[in-house]
């Protein structure tokens, strides 16, 4: 097979051949326009957006949407041959007028025509149960009736209106539920748990007993069992519930002087213990305040370091993808695990960092892709594309991009680099100013390299492989010659 670079969409991959085949087949079986109109009816009321689910294996790019980057949910086709969901391309034809938001291209709603075999697809495809500890895995035209009978969904609890598991709601309702009745152990009346009141230390303690432990219901209400003690206290001070002692006599029925009575020493005694009791309930009253507005400041302050450190993060990261001048080096680590990957039929699809040209200058990366040993014309092949992104130079850039692409995998060992070059194509969307942060379209080798090749020379050292894009671009006559800069000297490993 000969390795002659082409553009090739992201999200068709390099099964974008077949794919079109499939296609044009399943779009000469559709018969008359009147099966077609009659199939857009049925389709009117769709979602806003595409299947937000997980994927297994992740899916793949060609069955992304563009607009969204979720999967195509009632996938359409536009006539210059990009695929959507059809509420992402329709709401966008509303709202932004009749273009294609891929390359531009004029396009009315009446111009989108279903992909069936697309969705086909689609549906076939396995998922996993988006419901938290759920390791069910069906096709995706089968989720939603899972999701109707997955024991692991959220349903409300009909007393308390909590969101419990369907297959803890029994033991909930009877354990975990505050609005559930129990009974008073004092008069057997049934009440609402939350709407009980903490009336005695023996009647609660038998209430916890049932709903938690004990030592929880002394911490959680140790402030009203306080209070209560010290009603209980002032109330017996006061002689309020109970009688006055009796004056003590001797031995001969005479009374004893009352300054002797012992009795008044112990409530002197107990009024001592209940004001020392107030006053530490006043303290930890003033203590929770304080607690709960230093920790309500702490975490406005951490969450306002963590926005600044991620835009401390986006800062760095635009700097060092600036400083690459024309020359990029990208290290593929845990090379091994993607081969592994490979070789089970799992596609791989992995992009470089951001780089640009030079300061002004394009912004591009790269896409990477290991073919399964399935794929239908190029199995077991490395496909490598350089994609064109929205960069802070734009404005002062000439488009489309003209120059020279060097993409080349290094040897680690003896310098036998194994090399491609290729030149812009001006008529190529490729090279085109990108309309979203990444541009869709590649520009690449969808046979760059036998898989085989890697094991002749030191291209995988220490499980890393370097792949290196070099790009010398065209001066543009109304723009500088400094504009562009660019560097021939080899990239030292």
């Amino acid at each position: 097979m000969s390795l002659s670079y082409q553009e090739v969409d992201s999200l068709e991959g390099a099964s974008c051949v077949s794919e079109l085949s499939s296609r044009t087949s399943g779009l000469s079986s559709t018969g008359s326009s009147a099966t077609l109109l009659s199939s857009l009816s049925l389709q009117k009321k769709v979602d806003p957006q595409g299947y937000d689910v997980e994927f297994d294996p992740p899916l793949e790019l060609k069955y992304k949407c563009p607009m969204c980057m979720l999967g195509l949910r009632a996938a359409v086709q536009t006539p210059c041959g990009h695929r959507f969901c059809r509420g992402c391309i329709e709401k966008f034809i509303r709202d932004s007028g009749p273009r294609c938001p891929v390359d531009n291209e004029e396009l009315q709603e009446d111009q989108l025509f279903p992909d069936n075999f697309a969705k086909r697809e689609i549906l076939s495809l396995t998922v996993i149960c988006p419901h938290e500890d759920c390791d069910q895995r069906m096709e995706l035209r089968k989720l939603d009736g899972h999701r109707a009978l997955c024991q692991f969904a959220l349903v409300p609890c009909p007393m308390c209106q909590d969101s419990v598991r369907k297959n803890q709601l029994e033991e909930h309702a009877a354990q975990h539920c505050l609005r559930c009745l129990v009974s008073c152990p004092n008069c057997a009346q049934m009440f609402i748990y939350t709407e009980r009141k903490c009336l005695t230390p023996l009647a609660n303690a038998f209430l916890q007993s049932d709903r938690s432990a004990l030592a929880q219901h002394m911490q959680e209400f140790t402030q009203i069992h306080m209070r209560h003690m010290a009603d209980y206290l002032r109330s017996q001070s006061n002689g309020s519930s109970v009688p006055a002692p009796r004056e003590p006599t001797d031995g001969r029925g005479v009374a004893r002087a009352r300054g002797s009575c012992e009795c008044s020493q112990q409530w002197q005694d107990l009024r001592k213990i209940m004001l020392e009791l107030e006053a530490r309930l006043v303290l930890q009253d003033h203590q929770v305040r304080e607690l709960s507005i230093r920790n309500t400041t702490q975490a406005a302050q951490v969450a306002d370091l963590r926005r600044r450190l991620r835009c401390l993060d986006e800062t760095v990261r635009e700097l060092e993808a600036q400083q690459c001048q024309g020359v990029f080096l990208w290290r593929v680590e845990g090379f091994s695990a993607l081969l592994r990957s490979q070789e089970a039929g799992q596609p791989v699809v992995i992009y470089s960092p951001a780089f640009y040209m030079g300061r002004p200058g394009y912004k591009l990366c790269l896409r990477l892709h290991l073919q399964t040993p399935s794929a239908p014309c190029w199995a077991n092949y490395m496909s490598l594309f350089v994609h064109t992104m929205q960069g802070a130079f734009d404005n002062q850039l000439y488009w489309p991009l003209r120059g020279t692409i060097r993409l080349a995998i290094l040897d680690q060992a003896e310098g036998h680099h194994y090399e491609r070059v290729m030149e812009a194509n001006l008529d190529l969307h490729a090279f085109q100013r990108p309309v979203l942060p990444c541009n869709p379209k590649g520009f690449g080798y969808v046979t760059f390299l036998h898989l085989q090749v890697l094991q002749e020379h030191q291209y995988v050292q220490d499980d890393t492989l370097l792949v290196r894009c070099k790009v010398t671009p065209y001066c543009a006559p109304s723009l500088q010659q400094d504009t562009f800069q660019s560097r021939d000297a080899e990239v030292s490993l």
